[in-house]
Formats: structure tokens, sequence, C-alpha cells
């Protein structure tokens, strides 16, 4: 984990590598779960009947389950101190090179883009690249966008 004394030490740091989260492996309770909570049922993610003569051979994830489990995968790779809350603020830019089969286990790493001081603290931008073991090509890039306050 990379540990920041403060949101000033975290805009110094400059454009860098922070590190990288622990796998996850996305089981097909947490894909039919997902799609639950989404309405989200198309068959290429929770008919592994259907999917099985599909494109891909077997269930996949949701592009959009692969971008929620990004403060999971990213969790204990980055702390300010000082900050009273850190909260969502959005993303620049979401992309999805890559599927991620069911039975996949994926993880994150994050590197610094940008801080941008606020009255209060700061906008603070990191791209996050979630790959998949064994894959060349990333399933997920996006660009996270954090308003972190002190």
């Amino acid at each position: 984990m990379k540990i920041f004394s403060d949101l000033g030490e975290l805009e110094q740091a400059g454009s860098i590598h922070l590190g990288y989260g622990e796998w996850l492996e996305v089981t097909q309770e947490r894909i039919d779960r997902f799609a639950d909570a989404t309405g989200d049922h198309q068959w290429i993610h929770v008919d592994p009947g259907r999917a099985a003569t599909g494109p891909f051979g077997t269930t996949i994830a949701h592009g959009y389950l692969t971008l929620s489990l990004i403060p999971h995968l990213t969790d204990g790779i980055l702390r300010v101190e000082g900050l009273s809350m850190a909260v969502n603020y959005g993303n620049n830019r979401v992309r999805f090179p890559s599927h991620v089969p069911v039975g996949s286990k994926i993880r994150a790493g994050v590197e610094l883009v940008s801080v941008e001081p606020r009255p209060g603290g700061a906008l603070v931008v990191t791209r996050v690249t979630v790959e998949r073991e064994g894959s060349p090509k990333p399933v997920c890039v996006a660009e996270s966008v954090t308003l972190m306050v002190t």
C-alpha cells in the first residue's frame, strides 16, 4: 500500500504506478446476483447451457459488474492520511477491451493521473486497469475520479 501523509504529498508524487490489488475470482453466483440487482439477465451472463454454445464457450461477467468491482479491487492500494472522506465523483473514460469468463480471476492496477486541488480537498484521477489472470488484454480500463476531502 502506498501511504501519503496528505493531499500535497500525493500531488507531488506525479504520474506514478501505485500498485496492484488482490486477485478475485468471478463466480457465477456473483454474476447472477448482479443480474438480479440490475435486471440485466442476458443469456450470455446467466444461462450456462446456452452460453456454452455461444461465442465465449461459457457465461461471462457483465462489463458493468467488472466496473462496479473497482472499489473492491483497489482496496488497500492507496491511502491518504488526514482525509475526512473520499467519494466517487465519476469516471472520465471506461473501456472493456476483453471479457471475463466465469471462474476467471481478476485484479486491478492503479496509476495516479492527476491531483486537482479544490477548496477543502482535491479531485484525484487514477487510471484503473483490471486484468484477467492469464490474459494479455485488460478486461477494463477506467479513469476513476475521486473527491478527497480534508
